[in-house]
This record gives structure tokens, sequence and C-alpha cells, in this order.
């Protein structure tokens, strides 16, 4: 494999491991509603770095991989507690916890740590372009590409590891952790263990990732997937798959992107994730935008088609020819009234004639319905409101298109049956 190659391959591989990770993780804390706390912790832990090269006097990557574990945990269980107090909101504990750290840890640096090579830019942004150099050799007979494994590539893949083993070992606790705390408490399933696992989950994979990716990109992989992966489903097992495909995606289209445009590959991941997360939105099929615009168009339609339906119905009841349905006091446009007026041609419920439309018998069989419909509400409101005459009609035109036959028949009973509405109308059989 020539270097070219090999770089590449490494770079997608230190990028992938940990947004696997997170991107799992991240589907428990977007549930849980804590998908700030990565941001948290990747600001608390600066302290821990600092304090780490202060006591050692160099940047030993074990010396700093320990303080940034033990300040990761300390910002997760210090936020937890503030929180569980009841004195202040999840949110406002967050907040609190993170920046008094990263300030403390500024501090430290800017005091005694000024003429360090601590790059802030790669704490930010990461050094996923640096992360391929000799690090770990392994024997000659492993392939040639396994004989220069990036230096944070073996703490990512523990974190991943660990992850994992987490998911399957605990997967029946976890949900209902998760969704229930109070029965998992109730079932012996010590739902706060369960919880400071997670958190110190996140907190060991937000520190391996740190110094490769940085906290933008770790922020962006613990959030990103699981909310793309929320928008196309509502099952959990889905929403991990799906979220681990997502961060997939991403690792794999950041770099050629990242090089092409001669950017920061970390940088660029947290891009992809953001134009995945404006693709989901638009065409997710139960939360997407276009879906919900597509049922509301559905519905729109269907009360337009019941309107048409109804106006002719009580044209029929009072002998008048029929005539063009115009339906602007039910603030319909004209264009939808002839988009639905087409669809009731073409379902066979009216006829066009010379006057118009005609109801044919199945379109008569379901106007009456929708005047059955609102005829009834107009009587129950009547009954147990004392509403007047002129102010039972509005909110009876609104209710006839969700009350069904076992609504109407409901009202039937509780109505007994009557046999006209309050303005003398007569309501149609079923």
């Amino acid at each position: 494999m020539n270097f070219e190659t090999a770089y590449a391959f490494w770079t997608i591989v230190v990028s992938l491991v940990p947004g696997l990770a997170c991107a799992l993780l991240g589907c428990f804390l977007l549930l849980k509603r804590m998908s700030l706390l990565t941001d948290a912790i990747s600001h608390g832990m600066i302290p821990g770095i600092a304090l780490s090269v202060i006591y050692t006097g160099s940047l030993s990557p074990v010396g700093i991989m320990v303080g940034a574990i033990v300040f990761g945990w300390l910002t997760a269980w210090l936020t937890q507690f503030l929180a569980s107090s009841g004195k202040v909101t999840e949110d406002s504990s967050l907040g609190i916890v993170f920046t008094v750290l990263f300030a403390f840890g500024l501090i430290l640096i800017k005091m005694f740590l000024a003429h360090s090579h601590i790059d802030p830019g790669c704490v930010f942004y990461g050094a996923l372009e640096t992360a391929w150099r000799p690090g770990i050799r392994y024997p000659a007979p492993l392939l040639d590409t396994l004989r220069d494994v990036p230096h944070s590539l073996p703490g990512m893949a523990v974190g991943l590891g660990l992850t994992l083993a987490f998911l399957v070992l605990l997967w029946k606790e976890l949900k209902l952790a998760t969704f229930d705390p109070a029965l998992a408490e109730a079932m012996g399933f010590r739902p706060r263990l369960i919880h400071y696992l997670l958190v110190g989950l996140v907190a060991l994979n937000t520190v391996t990732a740190f110094e490769a990716v940085g906290a933008v990109m770790v922020l962006a992989m613990f959030t990103v997937p699981a909310a793309c992966a929320r928008l196309f489903s509502d099952r959990l097992p889905t929403m991990l798959v799906c979220a681990a495909g997502i961060a997939v995606v991403a690792s794999l289209l950041a770099y050629p992107l990242a090089d092409r445009l001669n950017t920061n590959v970390a940088g660029m991941i947290a891009v992809v994730l953001g134009a995945e997360f404006a693709l989901a939105l638009l065409v997710a099929p139960r939360y997407g935008l276009l879906a919900q615009g597509w049922r509301r168009l559905q519905l729109t339609l269907r009360i337009a088609r019941e309107e048409i339906l109804a106006t002719l119905y009580r044209r029929a009841e009072t002998g008048l020819p029929t005539a063009p349905v115009l339906l602007k006091d039910h603030g319909l446009a004209p264009l939808l009234v002839d988009w639905a007026s087409r669809q009731l041609v073409r379902h066979g419920y009216v006829t066009p004639s010379d006057h118009g439309l005609e109801l044919t018998e199945a379109g008569r069989l379901e106007a009456a319905s929708v005047v059955r419909a609102h005829r009834l509400w107009e009587t129950y409101l009547e009954k147990n409101f004392g509403l007047p005459l002129n102010h039972l009609h509005e909110p009876a035109s609104e209710m006839e298109h969700f009350l069904g036959p076992k609504a109407q028949q409901d009202l039937t009973d509780d109505l007994q049956a009557p046999p006209r509405d309050p303005h003398g109308k007569e309501i149609p059989g079923k």
C-alpha cells in the first residue's frame, strides 16, 4: 500500500472508530435529554490535561489521558449532582460546571504552561491530518497495512469495544433505565448505576477521541447521528443501526471532500453530518418535512372533499338545483377545490352535470355521514354547554371531519337518538 492510500485509510479509520462509539451512546443521551453533556465534558477536562502536564512536567500521553478522564468523569458527576439536588435545572447545571472548569483550565494554562506546546486549535478542531504516524509496530507477518497504527487508535478502539460490550451485556437494563427509571428501580436494576456507567463511557470516548478529532467533532458525533436516527425511527434498535450508518457515511465522505477543498478533515466531518441531518429532516418518512407536508396536503384534500359532499347534500335537501361548488367561505382555495372535485369524480362520489356536480349514491352516503357528524355535534354542544344557535355551526364544521362512525354512534346514544338538530334540520341516519 502506497503512502497516499495508507494515509487516507488510517485517517478514515481514526474518525470512524470514535464516530461509531459516539453515535451509539449519543442515542441514549438524546433519549435522556443529555446531548450537551459531551460538550460539558470536552470543556471540563481541560483542567485535567493542564494539571497532568504541570505535575509530570511533560506531554506524556498516558498522564494526559488519566487527567482528562478524571476531570471528564468529574464534570459528568458534578452536572448530575447539581441537577439531582433540585436547586438548578439540567441545562443550568451543564452551563455552570463546564464554564467554571473550562475557565479554570485556561487560567492554569495561562499561568503555568504559557510556553508549552499545547495547541488551542488542536483542542477545538482536532488533528486528524497528523493522526497517522509511526506508532505501534506489529510483527512483520501481518499485513503491511497494519504495520504502523496511529498512536491514538488503540484508546479509541478500547472505547468502542467497551461501548459495544456495555450495550450487549446490559441491553435490557439500559433500555428500561432510559425509558422508565422508576420501573427499573422497582425491578432492582439500579438505574443510577447504569446511568453512571453510561456517563463514564461518554467521558472515556470523549477523552480518547479528543486529541485526534477535537471538541467540535466530538460534540457533532454524539449529537447529530442520534438526531438523524430519531427522525427515521421510533424503535431503539433501528435507531442505533441508523445512527451508526450515518456516522460511517460521514467518515467515508469527509476525507475526500476535505482533500479536494484543502481543509480540516474533522471540521468537514461535522459539515457532512450537518448535511446528513438536513437531508434527514427533509426526507424522513414519518417526521421529515416532505412527509409532514404530504400528510397535511392529504388532510386538506380530505376536508375539501367532505366539504363539497356536505354542500351538495344540503343543496339537495332544500331542493335547489346543483350549481358550481365554490367554498371560499370555508377558507379553501379554488385550485384545491378543483383538485378535490376531480378526486370525487374519479372515485365515483359525484358526477358532472350541466349545472355543476351531482351526488351519486355512494357520494350521498358519504355526504350523509359528514352532515350527520355536524348536526350531532351541534346538538351535543347545545345540550351540554348551552351555546346559542349562532355559536354552534363553526365548531361543528371543524369537528365533523374527525367524528367517525363509532364516535357518531356514541353521540347518538348519549343524546338518545335525536331526530333533528337545534336548528330543526333532520339528522341523517347511519
